[in-house]
């Protein structure tokens, strides 16, 4: 039995967005300020792709874990009522997404999924978006996160972080 009433569930679903959320937002910023420019949402892509960086063939999807059933996450956890309706939903939902990298891939596309309960730890975040673009390591040095070819030699106390 749902908690809310039809009207109030149905206020609080509008809220959810699928375009622009939180998460996404915060990778876009990392994103741009290491100095990458990208196309979002490009609808000629399976999935629609969160961000797009056409010329290096590379896509990101940020992925909510409830909506997208991220395995043995906290946040994926079912809802207690109508799960007739939402086990199927969710499941779905992971197939459609799985079918779609699959099709990205084939067509030549990298493909990086970044799961919301990622966010929480933005060095783990960095790392993983540097790795995607051929970095080998990242270095915290004179307190910002660069990547190792442009830490100046010599200067500074530098940290690696493999």
């Amino acid at each position: 039995m749902d908690t809310l009433s039809k009207s109030e569930r149905s206020a609080r679903m509008s809220l959810v967005r699928s375009t622009d959320t939180k998460p996404e937002l915060l990778v876009r910023r990392l994103v741009h300020g290491l100095g990458y420019r990208y196309r979002l949402h490009v609808p000629k892509l399976p999935g629609r792709p969160d961000i797009v960086f056409p010329r290096m063939r590379k896509v990101i999807f940020v992925h909510g874990c409830f909506w997208h059933r991220h395995p043995r996450c906290h946040l994926a956890r079912l809802p207690k009522s109508k799960l007739s309706f939402w086990v199927p939903k969710l499941t779905l939902n992971r197939r459609r997404d799985v079918l779609n990298i699959r099709r990205l891939r084939h067509a030549g596309w990298q493909v990086e999924v970044i799961w919301e309960c990622q966010i929480e730890g933005p060095e783990l975040l960095q790392s993983t978006i540097a790795m995607m673009f051929g970095a080998k390591r990242w270095t915290i040095w004179r307190g910002e996160w660069t990547r190792d070819w442009q830490v100046e030699r010599g200067v500074g106390d530098a940290k690696v972080v493999e």
